[in-house]
């Protein structure tokens, strides 16, 4: 009788060619793949969620495996594959599931996070995770526009070449712009560059502000997030105005759009599923 796991997992995607196993370059899926291997003894896909690119991170990606002779535990499972896990990515959790269980299939909805770092110096302890930039951004500004990109819309301007999908139809339940500021640095004695609440000021004393855009969808284009954050930065910097979102997914042309962020600043925050119940 198969057994059906759903994985959850965390990663640092800076090392790694991405999730999907590649033709050369280490890869999340082959090292679960490795990892399962060796504690249950069985080659197993381990099955994704969705395909991380090269520097995208993972704070709660979901996979699925189904065995057909692992007798022992979910938490056996857990610990072994941990055992055999680079730092760097980490099972957090699994979780039998009652019957079938596809990580993709199941799934009905993701939220990614963005996270931008304006201003301040250049952190070398935060540089793999945030996008910096010097320049001001206008958050009112940036927040009218990602209203526009909630709803059920044809979003072919924010998919870049790479992965073709039938339909380029999502629906995108929230366009959040927030601002961290547990993350903030505003400490007069740092001016001189020193570091606190997880960032540096410059010589000058200007703090450095996180803003996270955190997008919600019944799925994603491929690199859609990364095109929709680059598309806010442009209204956020002055040089389009909120309106021009919709003229981007009125006309479908990617190439009239905003850049695609940077990899290392997009975290996978969660995969939710309805249909499949866990076994216990």
């Amino acid at each position: 009788m198969p057994r059906f796991f759903q994985l959850t997992i965390a990663y640092d995607g800076t090392d790694f060619v991405g999730w999907q196993v590649q033709p050369s370059g280490r890869s999340i899926q082959a090292l679960l793949e490795k990892a399962v291997r060796k504690v249950t003894g069985e080659s197993i896909r381990v099955i994704g969620s969705g395909r991380t690119d090269a520097g995208v991170h993972a704070i709660a990606q979901v996979a699925s495996v189904e065995f057909a002779d692992w007798k022992h535990s979910a938490n056996d499972l857990m610990r072994g594959m941990n055992r055999h896990l680079p730092d760097s990515i980490l099972v957090h959790n699994v979780v039998e599931m009652l019957g079938p269980f596809h990580a993709i299939r199941d799934a009905v909805g993701k939220r990614y996070r963005y996270q931008l770092q304006v201003g301040g110096l250049r952190n070398p302890f935060q540089h793999r995770y945030v996008w910096h930039m010097q320049y001001e951004l206008s958050i009112e500004a940036m927040r009218a526009a990602a209203e526009l990109v909630v709803g059920k819309q044809d979003f072919a301007c924010f998919q870049t070449t790479g992965a073709d999908r039938k339909s380029t139809v999502r629906d995108v339940r929230a366009c959040d712009v927030i601002i961290r500021t547990d993350t903030e640095v505003s400490n007069p004695e740092l001016a001189s560059g020193g570091f606190a609440s997880g960032g540096f000021v410059d010589g000058r004393g200007r703090s450095q502000l996180r803003i996270d855009i955190e997008v919600e969808a019944d799925g994603f284009l491929y690199n859609m997030v990364r095109s929709i954050v680059g598309t806010l930065v442009q209204v956020g910097r002055g040089r389009r105005s909120p309106d021009w979102v919709t003229q981007l997914i009125t006309n479908q042309d990617r190439t009239k759009a905003g850049e695609t962020a940077p990899p290392q600043g997009l975290f996978l925050l969660r995969v939710d599923y309805e249909a499949s119940l866990p076994k216990s």
